[in-house]
């Protein structure tokens, strides 16, 4: 009797056993699933030609999928430099494109282009205090667009044959691809040292980058 309820036992044990181990392997299996996803996701929130604006190796980094077309990404333009200014050396912006207006992948292009003539930055301030002019969603006026460019000292006839170039092509085939696995569907979309913002807004923004920024302080 006592040998049976020893085997009974030694086999409740061995089953107990296979049950645990078979549960840890499934939540490693979950884990590094789960791992492999956000790692996925980082990768794509930052591209080599992504343009940058703050210190390169910043610990904080803002990532915006933008349309220079989106009124909103117009009015959260200022909000982001602020943040760039209130935390100099911690935080960074890093822009990508995300063209869901008529013909806003044309002034992507030329956006793109502006930065062989090192204007890039010029050309988006001027593109963005320009949109009211030009960015009508039903019939945009590209002319109005490039001539912004034009105003801070572009080239234009040589931007344009560059934004024709692979590279340019490239960049933005990037950014779209990336944005559709990134599910982003608006803009403009943020993402803070790669977290989402809770909810859409500009205080959200704001207390996600000084969350971020504390936390590199401890």
């Amino acid at each position: 009797m006592n040998s049976k309820k020893i085997t009974v036992a030694v086999l409740v044990a061995v089953v107990l056993s296979f049950f645990a181990f078979g549960m840890y392997s499934y939540q490693q299996r979950v884990k590094n699933s789960q791992q492999d996803k956000v790692s996925q996701a980082e990768a794509r929130l930052v591209r080599m030609h992504s343009p940058v604006l703050g210190p390169v190796n910043a610990p904080v980094t803002i990532v915006e999928f933008f349309d220079p077309a989106c009124e909103t990404c117009r009015e959260f333009y200022p909000i982001v430099k602020e943040l760039l200014k209130k935390y100099p050396n911690d935080v960074r912006l890093v822009v990508r494109y995300a063209p869901f207006h008529r013909n806003s992948d044309l002034v992507v292009k030329m956006l793109e282009a502006s930065k062989v003539q090192g204007k890039y930055w010029e050309v988006l301030d001027a593109v963005l205090a320009d949109q009211p002019l030009w960015a009508s969603h039903g019939e945009p006026n590209l002319y109005v667009a490039y001539q912004s460019a034009v105003r801070v000292g572009v080239d234009l006839n040589k931007a344009l044959f560059d934004a024709q170039s692979p590279a340019v092509a490239a960049a933005l085939k990037q950014d779209v691809e990336d944005l559709t696995a990134l599910e982003v569907t608006k803009t403009p979309t943020f993402f803070v040292n790669g977290r989402s913002l809770p909810s859409f807004g500009a205080a959200q923004l704001e207390s996600l980058v000084a969350e971020e920024v504390a936390k590199i302080k401890k």
